[in-house]
């Protein structure tokens, strides 16, 4: 496979590279983002040898061209293109300046809640089979072993704030440590339990200012919050 000839051919059907804004590869594919989409031939750059498919995708122009090849067409097209290496993110940066504010908001939110997706599903399904088992009488809830499974199913969502507040934190470019240290204070041990509150929850004057003392585990929007009022300090 001649990867400077597909480079060569690749450029014409992209606008040339007047066109090209930035480049940059993931494990499969090759991305690319366009001064102007419309130059593009998409149909036709589908048809070069190599290429696997091609689309649009968060203001990218994404081209497959699969492992272990895409590493070395992207360091023939850069060289033919005459410009520098961008990195992944740097792409999607560039990228994200060409999307409507709708598509801004959803990417903003996809790069806070897709990273922390795996904990809340394995603990939502542990928590579902839990329950199961507890509803049919199949296990004593005194039990040990589902004392400490139930521990673990309940792990994620008593410390999302946490994990939303690290993840929210890192998108909004500031210290995502810092971000989760937030994240921890919505859910210290001395502001009540949020599914404790019907038994009773307790006040604090603040600067003549009565303020509940009650936790916010298992929230989304209050660490978000916080996380904004941060990052606009």
């Amino acid at each position: 496979m001649d990867f400077e000839q597909i480079s060569r051919s690749l450029l014409p059907l992209l606008g040339g590279k007047e066109n090209i804004a930035s480049a940059a590869h993931c494990a499969t594919r090759l991305r690319l983002v366009l001064v102007d989409d419309a130059l593009a031939d998409q149909q036709a750059i589908g048809k070069i040898e190599g290429v696997k498919g091609c689309f649009r995708n968060a203001g990218q122009m994404q081209i497959i061209f699969g492992t272990g090849v895409v590493n070395k067409v992207y360091a023939a097209f850069i060289q033919a293109a005459g410009i520098s290496e961008s990195s992944k993110s740097e792409a999607a940066d560039i990228a994200a300046k060409k999307l409507n504010p709708f598509q801004r908001i959803a990417r903003l939110l996809s790069n806070i809640f897709v990273p922390i997706i795996p904990a809340i599903v394995a603990s939502g399904l542990l928590m579902g089979l839990l329950g199961m088992v507890k509803t049919y009488g199949w296990v004593d809830p005194s039990n040990a072993l589902y004392i400490m499974l139930d521990m673990c199913s309940s792990a994620a969502f008593i410390i999302l704030p946490i994990l939303i507040g690290f993840t929210a934190a890192r998108e909004f470019g500031g210290n995502p440590y810092l971000g989760a240290t937030l994240g921890g204070i919505l859910t210290h041990r001395r502001l009540t339990n949020a599914w404790g509150v019907a038994a009773g929850f307790h006040t604090m004057n603040f600067f003549g200012l009565e303020i509940a003392m009650i936790g916010y585990q298992g929230t989304v929007f209050p660490v978000l919050l916080a996380g904004v009022v941060y990052e606009h300090r």
